[in-house]
């Protein structure tokens, strides 16, 4: 990956891309919990779609995105700029990851929601896809 510097902040790349879905599916809401880092750690460890990525990577992304996240419009420039970024067969992991980490606390709230739909809409997902990868990720985090 190559560090997002000042210029970097008009594209990303495809694991760039799907790391920030995940950073803005945790900062929606005004705060990142610990639950949400680790969650995110923990896939960018395991996934292999982040083969190479790591937590400095992570680091620069989650600075970016938050940048993003000051301006008015932020969210939606986010959304376009992850959207751009993906080939249309990542656009669906993107979607998942912002799913789990939105499932790291348990239930979402409204702001998470809003974000899940807005990117459902911003990635072009057909609404039962968006909702099978919704399910899954709920059946997979349940707890006893």
């Amino acid at each position: 990956m190559t560090p997002p510097g000042p210029a970097r902040l008009n594209r990303f790349t495809p694991q760039e891309a799907l790391i920030c879905a995940m950073v803005m599916m945790s900062a929606v809401d005004g705060s990142m919990t610990d639950a949400e880092l680790k969650r995110m750690t923990r896939l960018v460890g395991d996934l292999p779609v982040f083969a190479g990525a790591g937590p400095a990577e992570v680091e620069r992304v989650t600075d970016v995105c938050l940048k993003l996240l000051e301006d008015a419009e932020g969210l939606d420039r986010g959304i376009a700029m992850i959207a751009a970024a993906l080939p249309p067969r990542l656009r669906e992991t993107a979607y998942l990851l912002a799913c789990d980490v939105a499932s790291a606390n348990g239930e979402a709230n409204q702001d998470e929601l809003r974000f899940l739909q807005d990117l459902r809409i911003g990635l072009d997902l057909d609404r039962l896809v968006a909702g099978a990868i919704e399910r899954a990720a709920r059946a997979r985090f349940q707890v006893v």
